[in-house]
């Protein structure tokens, strides 16, 4: 277990930067549960490694393979937006396989919250890049078509987060999307803290865990 502090974060590039030492491409692998950092940690690994180890490193997020609006509403599932099964598995999946065989350039989509909707072909993947951050929630999931996923990783991590943490900083970001205070607590409750419960409760174990308590 691991405090998430600076020293960690340090340590814990240097480690990415060791490991991927002998590979053309490293896949790390950081999964946690909505709210637990994993943009912040992700966005902090990469400056580490391009700045202080002069390591090419992107980071992937698997929110830009959010279903788009209509999709769901078509399935009825724009209520549970955020859930495993509103993301598009198979297109993620055959991005991750395609950035492990690494046989040319690939272009990732992101997801824009302001919009909320995916900008696809946001931006590219060089072949020579070295390292490759993958974040999100369900990364580690012991659901079939995520579990699967693992086989891309070459390590991975888990941000551990009290709860109480995480329904404080949800709140926070749907407050930060100009909701009043009822509809934030409600959008946190329905839907972001039983997607945490179960990212929680059904993730396989990571590599190494970063707690914050």
């Amino acid at each position: 277990m691991h405090d998430y502090t600076s020293n960690k974060l340090h340590t814990l590039a240097d480690h990415i930067v060791e490991m991927a030492a002998n590979k053309s491409r490293y896949i790390f692998a950081i999964a946690g549960a909505p709210g637990s950092g994993k943009s912040t940690l992700a966005q902090s690994l990469q400056q580490l490694i391009c700045v202080n180890h002069q390591r090419s490193c992107q980071i992937v997020a698997m929110d830009g393979f959010h279903l788009d609006n209509q999709e769901l509403i078509q399935r009825q599932l724009l209520e549970v937006k955020g859930a495993p099964e509103t993301f598009d598995l198979e297109g993620f999946r055959k991005l991750l396989a395609d950035i492990k065989s690494n046989q040319g350039k690939i272009y990732a989509p992101i997801f824009d919250r302001d919009i909320d909707a995916v900008v696809e072909n946001a931006y590219e993947i060089s072949t020579d890049t070295h390292i490759i951050l993958v974040e999100g929630n369900y990364l580690l999931l012991k659901q079939s078509g995520w579990q699967q996923l693992a086989q891309y990783y070459d390590s991975s991590a888990y941000l551990e987060v009290p709860m109480a943490l995480l329904r404080e900083r949800l709140v926070g970001r749907w407050l930060s999307q100009n909701l009043d205070i009822d509809m934030a607590i409600a959008k946190a409750e329905h839907n972001d803290l039983p997607n945490a419960k179960l990212v929680i409760n059904e993730s396989n174990a990571a590599d190494i865990t970063l707690s914050i308590r």
